[in-house]
């Protein structure tokens, strides 16, 4: 399990008449995030700098910023330590700023950079990305009230449904969690049919898979 990002997103603040927006953007290669800040720099060419910070990779290998041309160490560095205190990966930011006309100051700087990393992060919604297993659940139709009610009760979604000689579902299970194939056993005396389709990594809030809508 690690932790990430759901979606794009961004935000903004005045600071001393500075506009600070922060963006956050999901990514998964070098290339994606260079490609998000690239993007960004072309809206907002005419602002007085595009700072950014990313780290990728589930081992976090790649970490890099830049100031884009604000005073050394007081905008990506600290746009990136939030990153690395939020222990997220695969996530790019980018904190653009209008200079107001005052300046702010070394301290100054930091605070508002960290400030503009964390509301990108906020608003992209930081999420847990946790391994699990879709599988397909086949059992006869005297099982389908007792599993249908089991499923339910216990937040599992049916991903896809199937009635034909026999009932078959499809569901996510999360990986080496057994409590649900104990269950079926139980409830079929042994008859259930359980196959995995495949692993996946999905994101997870409050202990909850979010499904795309």
């Amino acid at each position: 399990m690690y932790k990430s990002v759901l979606k794009d997103g961004s935000d903004e603040f005045i600071e001393k008449k500075s506009r600070f927006i922060g963006y956050g953007f999901k990514v998964q290669t070098e290339e994606e995030a260079l490609e998000k800040i690239d993007n960004i720099k072309k809206i907002h060419r005419d602002a007085t700098h595009n700072c950014s910070a990313y780290i990728i990779g589930e081992d976090k290998m790649i970490q890099r910023y830049n100031d884009d041309g604000e005073p050394s160490g007081t905008a990506g560095v600290p746009m990136l330590e939030v990153l690395k205190k939020e222990d997220l990966t695969d996530v790019c930011i980018v904190v653009t700023r209008y200079f107001g006309g005052i300046l702010l100051g070394a301290g100054g700087l930091v605070r508002a950079y960290s400030k503009g990393a964390k509301i990108a992060i906020d608003s992209s919604v930081i999420v847990n990305m946790v391994e699990y297993e879709k599988l397909s659940i086949n059992y006869d139709y005297t099982h389908h009230g007792t599993i249908n009610n089991y499923l339910m009760n216990n937040n599992y979604k049916i991903l896809r449904e199937e009635f034909l000689e026999s009932v078959t579902v499809e569901i996510h299970n999360k990986k080496d969690d057994k409590s649900l194939i104990d269950e079926l056993m139980d409830i079929t005396a042994g008859t259930v049919k359980i196959k995995k389709i495949k692993d996946e990594i999905l994101p997870c809030k409050d202990g909850k898979i979010i499904y795309e809508n």
